[in-house]
């Protein structure tokens, strides 16, 4: 896992990152003394774990937590015993340490932050997996399939989607970004303000609109150049 240390103390800063050292799933990128300089590295830079002192200058560690938009994992460290309680109401704080930090406990912490570290990469893996070439909408409490192979258009009509594929349509009761968020980008081009089509499954251009199967879809002046460098043309 990928660790920084943000405490101004510069004596605790060195003993974590001596127990740092002496863990082969740590890899420290950096340590900070303030909580500015840790937000533009953070900016920047994919950090799995975070050593928090909840006494920083100008910050809070809960205040710097709040700044941050989906926080990593989060370890705190602190003399006040008091913080507890505080602490377990943030979902990235995986534990709390008080100081002098020993080396048992400081495993202990480790052991909890690498468990949900590695709980975060099976799901992330076994949704980009699962999900590859399909999803699912619900109809009538029915879970019905659609396959992106065989999805040809999404149109938006008001509170409601259209979903054409090769052999059935359905409406659903959600937005076009919604879908848009679930289909591959590069299958899939959402061409006008309506429309999201399958680019695999055009079959002729003319002007500003597409024909897909039996339906001409219109293509926005704004979206025409994003199109046409998809295809690939002699």
């Amino acid at each position: 896992m990928n660790c920084i240390i943000i405490d101004d103390e510069e004596m605790a800063r060195s003993i974590i990152e001596k127990m740092i050292e002496n863990t082969s799933q740590l890899n420290l990128l950096q340590e900070f003394s303030n909580a500015i300089n840790a937000i533009k590295f953070l900016n920047k830079n994919e950090v799995d774990l975070i050593f928090l002192d909840i006494h920083i200058p100008d910050f809070t560690g809960f205040d710097f937590i709040k700044t941050i938009k989906n926080p990593p994992k989060v370890i705190l460290i602190t003399g006040d015993k008091n913080f507890a309680i505080e602490a377990f109401e943030y979902d990235c704080i995986v534990d709390y340490l008080v100081k002098p930090i020993n080396e048992d406990r400081f495993q202990k912490a480790i052991k909890k932050a690498n468990s949900t570290h590695l709980s975060k990469i099976i799901l992330n893996k076994s949704s980009n997996e699962d999900n590859a070439n399909e999803f699912y909408i619900n109809i009538d409490r029915r879970l019905i399939k659609i396959e992106f192979a065989f999805l040809n258009i999404v149109e938006a009509k008001g509170d409601y989607i259209h979903i054409k594929t090769e052999k059935k349509n359905y409406v659903v009761h959600s937005t076009l970004k919604k879908i848009e968020e679930k289909l591959p980008k590069d299958l899939f081009l959402k061409v006008h303000r309506s429309f999201i089509i399958n680019t695999k499954k055009i079959i002729d251009i003319e002007d500003n609109s597409v024909l897909i199967g039996k339906d001409v879809i219109p293509v926005s002046r704004a979206n025409r150049p994003v199109l046409m460098k998809r295809l690939n043309l002699l």
